[in-house]
């Protein structure tokens, strides 16, 4: 099975004569570790979405509540808005 990183882009781009605010949303999706990867197979655990298990800035926020697994392991969705501000 292949994996790939999805990027999605939402928004509407502007050309601004003053300036812009790039405005960039990530969230985690399903997990995609392979636990079955050490005997030669393909298997996930089924963990739809990453929730901290702690509060920002500790290390427990990048550990999965629902798997235990590492944030890294988990589909990163990015949303990105480039915002104008006139004067």
């Amino acid at each position: 099975m292949k994996k790939c990183q999805v990027a999605l882009k939402s928004g509407r781009r502007r050309s601004c004569s003053t300036s812009s605010t790039m405005i960039t949303n990530v969230r985690y999706g399903e997990c995609q570790k392979n636990h079955a990867a050490n005997i030669g197979g393909y298997a996930l655990d089924g963990c739809r979405e990453f929730m901290a298990s702690d509060a920002e800035g500790t290390n427990g926020a990048l550990t999965c509540a629902a798997c235990g697994c590492h944030r890294n392991y988990h589909r990163r969705e990015v949303e990105s808005e480039v915002a104008c501000e006139y004067t």
